[in-house]
Order: C-alpha cells, then sequence, then structure tokens
C-alpha cells in the first residue's frame, strides 16, 4: 500500500468516461490535453476509461486505437496514472509508459503536500462472489479463450457487450449512498483523504478520520476535476464541466 508517488498540484483526473462509439466526448478532451490546449502536471485516470479494453482482445485495443496513441504520446511528457477498472484491466502492454495500477493494488497510496491519499476506482472491497468473477475475467487465458471464440464468431460477443453496455444507465442516483460508505470501513487505509470513482455519485463528505471523495463519471455529464491545494484546504477537488470549455 506505500508508495513514494506525488500527487501533484494541477493534476487532472478523468473517472468512468466509458468512451465508446456511443459516447465519444472523451476524445476530444484527450485532444486538448494532447495539443496543451488545457494544460496539467499529471494525468490521473481512474479507471473505466473505456467501455472496452482488455490486452488480450486486440479488437477492445482496434476500436480504441485514435485515444490511445494520444494517451501513449501525452505520456511521453507528463506522467500519467491509470487505475484499471472493471470494464479496461491488463493494460499494461497497451499503454508501456504509463503507471498502471491493476485492481489487487488498490487502495493506491501516494501523497499531496505531506497528506495521504488513497486512490482507486472503487471496485476493490467486493462480496466473494463477485471477486472470484474480476479474477477470472482478468485471467489471461479466460481473456485468449473469448477472442478466439469472438473470432471466430464475427466479433458478435464483442457487438452483444457494445449493445448491451450502451443501454445501461450510468447516471443513477445511488439511494443511501453515504450510509454504504460509512460501512466499508474505509478508515482501516490510515489516509487523509480517499477518491475513487466506479459510483458515478459526484459526492464528497467527511468520515471519521478522512475526507471521502467520489468522483462524477464523465460519460454521465463531462466533468473532469483538478487537484488543488489553498491556505484554508490541503487538498480540493475542483469541478470542470468539458461542454464549457
Amino acid at each position: 500500500m506505500s508508495h513514494n508517488l506525488e500527487l501533484k498540484e494541477g493534476a487532472l483526473i478523468i473517472s468512468d468516461a466509458h468512451y465508446s462509439l456511443a459516447r465519444p466526448e472523451l476524445l476530444n478532451l484527450i485532444k486538448d490535453i494532447h495539443s496543451k490546449k488545457i494544460a496539467t502536471t499529471q494525468l490521473l485516470l481512474m479507471g473505466d476509461i473505456f467501455d472496452a479494453l482488455f490486452f488480450e482482445v486486440p479488437k477492445t485495443e482496434e476500436n480504441n486505437k485514435e485515444i490511445i496513441n494520444l494517451l501513449q504520446e501525452i505520456s511521453q511528457e507528463i506522467e500519467i496514472i491509470y487505475l484499471e477498472g472493471n470494464h479496461d484491466f491488463n493494460l499494461q502492454k497497451v499503454f508501456p509508459n504509463v503507471k498502471v495500477i491493476p485492481i489487487k493494488k488498490q487502495p493506491f497510496l501516494c501523497r499531496h503536500k505531506g497528506k495521504k491519499v488513497a486512490l482507486a476506482h472503487g471496485d476493490f472491497d467486493v462480496s466473494f462472489f463477485y471477486d472470484l468473477y474480476s479474477k477470472i475475467i482478468r485471467h489471461p487465458f479466460i481473456l485468449h479463450f473469448l477472442n478466439i471464440l469472438n473470432t471466430l464468431l464475427n466479433n458478435v460477443i464483442l457487438k452483444n457487450l457494445d449493445n448491451y453496455l450502451d443501454k445501461k444507465d450510468d447516471c443513477k442516483e445511488f439511494i443511501g449512498f453515504e450510509s454504504y460508505i460509512q460501512n466499508r470501513d474505509l478508515e482501516k487505509y490510515g489516509c487523509d483523504y480517499f477518491i475513487e470513482g466506479h459510483y458515478h455519485q459526484n459526492k464528497a463528505f467527511e468520515l471519521q478520520t478522512m475526507k471521502y471523495i467520489n468522483l462524477a463519471a464523465f460519460a454521465c455529464n463531462q466533468r473532469y476535476f483538478i487537484v488543488k491545494s489553498s491556505q484554508d484546504k490541503e487538498l480540493f477537488i475542483e469541478e470542470y464541466s468539458y461542454k464549457e470549455t
């Protein structure tokens, strides 16, 4: 859990963009970061950036090639940290210059001006059966088999997956969300701030020993975030709407 990585002032955070042909808005934001129209000191990708991206299934890389290439070029100039989600994983070979954090290493502990900050996509403390499913679906052998089957079936598996994900409601309110978070015992990670995505709620509140921040899903409202501090606040996340830029 202990890492020396510094969460930099001015870092830009994107969570849950679920990029696909049905949700193409992320591409223009990445282009603006690439061209430096939007400047940042560091880029944090908090998982589910793509609706489907797995190294062992080349078709998913082909479908997302333009953004992948832009991120590769951005990573030559600034640090990119990519926390794998439940829609995008086994990515280190896809992004060789990016610091990729798999689910088994989340929460990922870093620092910001002397404070401990935990980062996670959000699906790390799950039920036994979901955890088992996650390990199976991430296994390279299983993905290789699914890739062969998908190829033999003329991409029908990926097409059906895309159709299902396009119809899924990613933006609904989680009723009782604060109580749910309070029951997760996040204090055991010993941090001052806990930042995660996955739940798409765009809410922040105080727990007993830390501040908890759940990020908005870019897929829902094209919001991204900038890490800042001030004399009054050691760390806060300023929200921007990409639709306004």
